[in-house]
């Protein structure tokens, strides 16, 4: 191994929107990164345009949350439509949902991503190196040699580093290194992305339509104030030139342009995708990580996709910290793939549903297909709780307790009722409670280095109180990611569930987190 070769802790391999963010993540709590990426400058053409509240909490946790409100637009939920446009079901998006934070948000992604970047360099701990090939060679006594090679001159160098983080997408280079193959999740389709740029506002509802036409199933949003979105299923014996022509789209388009003339649009850019639904065997070894598409692919039809990726890296960072830091072992590494896999392949296998609905099966299928979704449209009160669940609660890892009733509040996200609460719980651990914390609970919050949080009476306060009630909570163990790592209960329940210091005792919860991070 080179002697003189550049050391960091930790190199991302990657600029796009996960790799950035791992790397704020870390450079906010010191940790030497550095990122490299391919490409010179940013994409300049859109790819994802949807971001949910969950995620715009993590923008939040970046520090541009309120950046990325200014750019973003927000949307009203999803509707599905048939061939006709006329509605099958809509599934509402309220304005703000219990992150603090509209829950859907339409985007520019090269403004969103120009916006990381920006952010990023305010950062002294985090160095951005473009224009360079980085490829994982091998990991030897818990050291990655990675060798960069710049795209203009061909020369090369060495870098090493204690973790590598793979943030490069699809065709990840970083997973062939892990040598771990994709499990196909049963989606693999030809899709036509259309942008479009029209100087008079189309008449349109303000959410993302999903066109359940089995002859030519297709998803249509509008992602700005003048920029539009759709998306075409690319049949079999279909070109895609020929389906992305000036006429072709003109007729593709047609139904939305009732009103418009046709000359009013400005096609920004088509391009051909095949939408995959795919995750990872193996998300991680030797101190090499996989995260987003290079860990996962998602069809699009529930705007997760991006989402999916920020959610590995605020799950993965303050793990590589502690790490790091020297307060926690390098086992406790073991658990993102454990808690972030089955997540993941719930969230794909959502997104397969919603294409299934939209395409799947002709004939008497199609037919009941619709009859059921008119059906279940009439049922009271459905439509708005259904788009607030997309993402499942963790149920492994760390968080080995599985709950054993829904109350159960572990591994569910820490409600934040409005924007910029979550500053009172700090950057790390935090043990929100009501009443009069005993001793052992303040010892374990001082082992973790648990900032203590007291339930207020403002409405904050009786918002949280609200939540606590709901899962039968006085107090609950939050970690850096806001997510719940375990609870003590309302009342006098069993001995163990008395006190937190009780409540840990003989869990896999107090093996995970003290045994790795307090004895440490």
């Amino acid at each position: 191994m080179p002697t003189h070769a550049q050391h960091v802790a930790v190199l991302i391999i990657g600029a796009g929107p996960t790799g950035i963010a791992a790397a704020t993540l870390l450079a906010q709590r010191g940790v030497e990164t550095m990122v490299v990426e391919r490409h010179r400058g940013i994409y300049p053409l859109p790819r994802a345009v949807h971001l949910d509240d969950e995620v715009h909490r993590i923008l939040q946790k970046l520090g541009v949350a309120d950046e990325f409100a200014a750019i973003s637009k927000t949307a009203r939920g999803m509707r599905l439509v048939d061939g006709s446009l006329e509605t099958l079901l809509e599934l509402r998006r309220e304005g703000v949902g219990e992150h603090g934070w509209p829950q859907a948000n339409m985007f520019d992604q090269p403004d969103f991503e120009n916006l990381l970047r920006r952010n990023l360099a305010g950062f002294p701990a985090a160095t951005v190196v473009t224009g360079a090939v980085a490829t994982v060679t091998r990991s030897v006594d818990s050291v990655v040699e990675v060798e960069l090679v710049e795209q203009d001159s061909g020369e090369s160098r060495t870098v090493t580093a204690d973790f590598v983080l793979g943030c490069d997408g699809a065709n990840s280079r970083t997973r062939d290194f892990l040598a771990t193959t994709m499990r196909d999740l049963h989606f693999d389709e030809p899709w036509l992305v259309v942008d479009v740029r029209c100087g008079v506002s189309l008449d349109v509802w303000d959410g993302v339509y999903q066109v359940c036409d089995p002859s030519r199933p297709s998803t249509f949003m509008q992602i700005g104030p003048d920029r539009y979105r759709w998306e075409f299923r690319i049949n079999p014996g279909e070109n895609v030139d020929e389906l992305a022509s000036e006429d072709s789209l003109r007729a593709l388009l047609a139904p939305w342009f009732r009103e418009v003339p046709w000359e009013a649009a400005q096609v920004l850019r088509h391009a051909g995708y095949t939408f995959r639904a795919a995750v990872a065997d193996v998300w991680g070894r030797d101190g090499v990580f996989l995260l987003g598409d290079a860990a996962h692919l998602t069809p699009p039809f529930i705007g997760q996709g991006m989402g999916a990726g920020l959610r590995d890296a605020a799950n993965l960072a303050w793990k590589l910290a502690a790490v790091v830091d020297g307060t926690a072992e390098r086992s406790i590494l073991d658990s993102y793939q454990e808690e972030r896999k089955p997540h993941v392949t719930q969230i794909v296998r959502a997104a397969v549903a919603i294409g299934w609905v939209m395409a799947g099966g002709k004939g008497f299928i199609s037919q009941a297909r619709q009859s059921i979704l008119t059906a279940v449209c009439r049922v009271p009160g459905f439509s708005g709780p259904a788009m607030k669940s997309i993402s499942p609660r963790l149920r492994a890892g760390l968080l080995a307790r599985r709950p054993v009733l829904a109350r159960n509040p572990v591994g569910l996200m820490f409600p934040q009722q409005h924007a910029g609460d979550d500053d009172r719980l700090g950057t790390g651990f935090a043990l929100v409670y009501r009443g009069e914390m005993d001793t052992h609970l303040r010892v374990l919050a001082s082992a973790l280095g648990a900032v203590e949080v007291l339930v207020g009476s403002d409405e904050t306060g009786r918002a949280v109180s609200s939540w606590m009630d709901r899962h039968r909570a006085r107090a609950v163990l939050v970690r850096p990611d806001r997510v719940v790592a375990d609870y003590a209960k309302l009342g006098n329940g069993p001995a163990r569930e008395s006190t937190w210091a009780r409540a840990l005792v003989g869990s896999r919860v107090a093996a995970n987190y003290l045994d790795r991070m307090i004895e440490n």
